[in-house]
């Protein structure tokens, strides 16, 4: 199960693919990467699978201080070459990335970063919450998924609405600018610092 995770943990980052899509494809290739990719490309989801098997080894530190120095970012960009990490439009992608981080204060860049203790602490938390309501037994299960998906759209980089278009996430952001570009590209890490925040 953890093996099945980090393939789609991979997938997802190598595609910009939807997790769900990603799952199915993995299910579908009983775990083989390449083949996973293929499915995915058969299907249309995935321009940017063609660029998938490429490494991301080049890329930008950008960084974003908030109005007020109170607030500061610094966001790890990757893309495959060189040209590419010098090119204006890529640098402002990785300030705009930055200022979301920001505003958006994420905990994690996707949701298989969120460690499987936390999760299951917050599926507890949604599902007690639920019964105390007088929420029926059946119903709780759709309760959770759905708060699931608040948390994850609160918390996860990707899964957040892009601040400046919200009819996006940042994932769709992502997507783009691997279509633009014509190359892989990785949000790798990120650090927010709040003046008298640990």
């Amino acid at each position: 199960m953890a093996e099945e995770i980090e393939l789609v943990k991979k997938l997802r980052e190598m595609t910009g693919v939807s997790i769900i899509e990603c799952q199915k494809a993995v299910k579908e290739s009983n775990g083989d990467l390449n083949k996973a990719i293929e499915i995915l490309r058969k299907r249309g989801l995935a321009e940017a699978a063609k660029k998938a098997l490429r490494e991301a080894g080049e890329g930008i530190i950008a960084s974003y201080v908030h109005t007020g120095n109170k607030i500061g970012v610094l966001v790890e960009l990757n893309c495959e070459t060189d040209f590419v990490a010098r090119n204006e439009e890529f640098i402002n992608l990785g300030k705009e990335i930055a200022m979301q981080i920001a505003a958006a204060n994420p905990k994690w860049i996707s949701k298989e970063d969120v460690d499987e203790k936390i999760l299951s602490q917050e599926k507890e938390i949604y599902a007690e919450h639920a019964r105390k309501s007088g929420k029926p037994e059946s119903a709780i299960p759709k309760i959770v998924e759905g708060k699931l998906k608040k948390f994850y759209e609160e918390n996860c980089l990707l899964e957040q609405p892009y601040i400046r278009d919200t009819s996006k996430k940042v994932s769709d952001l992502l997507a783009e600018a691997i279509n633009k570009f014509g190359e892989n590209i990785v949000i790798r890490r990120f650090v927010r610092f709040r003046v008298n925040e640990e």
